[in-house]
């Protein structure tokens, strides 16, 4: 048999039907389920919350920090808002990718909605493709007992509030799952579209392309480069969109290598390998802040010790092992706004699955009380970030 033949059979045999489509969102019912409950709970939580003090829930979701500048974006378009610091600092609004507010914008234009509600219903709805997506992988490698606490456990992280808020991680994640599932199953073309659409939602969505390519590389290494235009498709198109936006900031700001960088290192974004890191936790031991600093150190703590168990424990397939790996170097690596780096990692679902493992092992009872607080958590602190933190998610 042929590398292109072979290639067509590997093709039809991932190429599911309707019925198993459905098959597979009825295995995901009680995840899926489970997942609503608590990020409608998570709603409920801030909206009470927002209440007792005088604030409208629907602006603090809908129209704070990050989202503001989305929905300025999708109202009057790029170059419309630019904040310049006494300290020569210039944050511009090229900074953010256009997916999202591009989303938002099309919302609006077809129904009557204001920019805010428009960017919650599009994080709503990319929150649930999201957990779909997360499940099908998970279900796919390890069984349903393990995709279903992979699920649960991503909807109730101490920073899942923000996949209830006008942010692009939703989007980012639902992108970064299914193009993962596309390449887990051969899939190439459609793993590489999804990975150019995540590469225009966030500047992490670069990892999604990374892992595609590497899917892409080991495939035609594997078939000593007897693979079928698919792959190379698959692998070229992955990054078009995020290398699209970044040359298009380039050349709109007159340097068409360097003009992104010039914006993010406007408002104090740059990759230093983490070299700031160390100095910013010295000042966090020593000196009072407000809770989300410690909060944030502690999570990212954490996911470099489930990175660990990640390659040690589960040894994860190539695309899924890349696609953490660069997010988390990006996220680690990067300066800046440190109060944002839980965020960053949110997309980054696979370093949960040691815990979900764990999860899917324990009695139903110690599942049940675990899951129990760690919602409890995530609700309290949720509720603290988008109505009392005076730092930016």
């Amino acid at each position: 048999m042929s590398a292109e033949t072979a290639e067509r059979a590997a093709v039809r045999r991932t190429r599911a039907p309707a019925s198993s489509a459905v098959r597979a969102l009825r295995r995901a019912a009680p995840a899926l389920a489970l997942f609503a409950a608590a990020r409608l709970a998570g709603l409920l939580t801030v909206a009470l919350c927002s209440w007792y003090v005088g604030e409208n829930p629907l602006a603090r979701l809908g129209d704070t920090w990050d989202a503001r500048w989305y929905t300025g974006i999708a109202a009057h378009g790029y170059g419309q808002r630019t904040l310049t610091f006494p300290d020569g600092a210039v944050q511009s609004d090229l900074a953010f990718f256009p997916l999202y507010p591009g989303l938002v914008a099309a919302l609006t234009t077809l129904l009557p909605l204001t920019g805010a509600v428009a960017g919650l219903l599009v994080s709503w709805s990319a929150a649930a493709a999201a957990a779909c997506g997360i499940h099908l992988v998970a279900d796919r490698l390890y069984g349903r007992r393990t995709a279903t606490a992979l699920v649960v456990l991503w909807g109730v992280l101490p920073h899942s509030v923000v996949l209830t808020m006008a942010y692009t991680e939703p989007v980012m994640t639902a992108l970064a799952a299914w193009s993962l599932y596309a390449a887990l199953g051969r899939r190439w073309l459609w793993a590489g579209g999804l990975a150019a659409f995540a590469g225009l939602a966030r500047p992490s969505g670069i990892a999604v392309a990374a892992a595609v390519g590497a899917a892409a590389a080991y495939e035609l290494w594997r078939r000593r480069g007897r693979g079928s235009w698919r792959i190379w498709a698959g692998a070229g198109i992955a990054p078009l969109g995020w290398a699209g936006f970044v040359l298009w900031v380039g050349v709109r700001r007159g340097d068409p290598l360097g003009g992104y960088l010039a914006v993010q290192n406007g408002w104090g974004s740059r990759f230093d390998f983490g070299a700031g890191a160390p100095d910013f936790v010295r000042r966090l031991l020593v000196r009072a802040e407000v809770l989300a600093f410690p909060v944030v150190m502690v999570t990212v703590a954490v996911a470099l010790v489930l990175f660990a168990l990640l390659l040690l424990e589960d040894r994860p397939p190539l695309p899924l092992l890349v696609y953490t790996a660069v997010l988390l170097l990006i996220t680690v690596g990067g300066s800046g706004f440190f109060e944002s780096k839980a965020r960053f990692l949110l997309p980054a679902f696979p370093l949960l699955l040691p815990l979900a493992h764990a999860m899917a092992k324990a009695r139903p009872g110690t599942a049940v009380v675990v899951t129990a607080a760690l919602t409890g958590l995530s609700l309290g602190y949720g509720a603290y970030l988008v109505t009392i933190a005076p730092v930016p998610l």
